[in-house]
């Protein structure tokens, strides 16, 4: 329950996951997905919403929201992992959203949340995006909001919006197309959000710093470049998510 978290201040330490819920020492939150206790009373809204992942490997996977109704104090599975892989994002969906998953390689993919077929928790996935051996999975978004244009983030603080029709929508399982032009001096991709004019937006480094900043702010360009740095960094630091 969400009143069991402590409050603290900006500046506060906070409190080990682990004294909250039992999960193994090498275990590392990856995702968080927050519910109305109601929610989980209504048999209509379990069987209509589902629980889509992604993985550093680009594997998505969608399970209906009833399969989790019975968690165990030590969790349950939720996603089957295989050595070298882990678990990167995780959202709500209505099974009707549109999907974009990005690369640390600068490449992104939309597909249709249709393509991928509702699973059991036990099962591993399906690609969702075929990557280079040196590149793995930053992001993923499942849009929401009607007029959300796609935000990237690159790791040493550059930045730019793309409007989603810049993405045509593909297959799952393709290499998709540029997002944003890495470089030496831009990084590789760290971050890639859903955004509206009116959000804030937050980038925090690897150190701790963070920026506070209205998305308005920064600049709309087309896939195919490096973006606006939107984050100056000391030197050795890297900005490491975005949201």
């Amino acid at each position: 329950r969400v009143y069991n978290l402590p409050e603290g201040n900006r500046t506060a330490k906070g409190r080990s996951i682990r004294n909250l819920i039992q999960i193994d020492a090498e275990d590392r939150v990856r995702a968080v997905i927050a519910l109305k206790k109601e929610d989980f009373r209504d048999e209509d809204f379990l069987n209509t919403h589902f629980v889509l992942m992604a993985t550093k490997r680009g594997l998505v996977k969608k399970t209906a929201l009833s399969a989790f109704r019975r968690p165990m104090v030590t969790g349950i599975i939720a996603i089957d992992i295989v050595d070298g892989d882990q678990l990167i994002e995780a959202h709500l969906t209505n099974g009707d959203r549109e999907v974009i998953l990005g690369s640390s390689g600068g490449r992104a993919i939309r597909f249709h949340e249709g393509d991928v077929r509702s699973m059991g928790r036990k099962s591993r996935g399906v690609r969702g995006m075929r990557i280079e051996d040196s590149e793995h999975i930053v992001g993923m978004i499942a849009v929401r909001r009607d007029g959300a244009q796609v935000l990237t983030i690159s790791e040493n603080g550059y930045g730019k919006r793309t409007d989603l029709d810049e993405y045509r929508q593909q297959t799952r399982g393709g290499k998709g197309i540029l997002t944003q032009k890495t470089t030496s001096k831009t990084g590789g991709l760290v971050a890639l959000k859903s955004v509206l004019d009116d959000d804030q937006l937050m980038i925090a480094t690897e150190g701790g710093i963070m920026i506070r900043m209205a998305v308005e702010d920064i600049s709309s360009q087309g896939p195919n470049t490096p973006g606006v740095r939107g984050l100056r960094l000391k030197e050795g630091a890297a900005t490491r998510a975005g949201a």
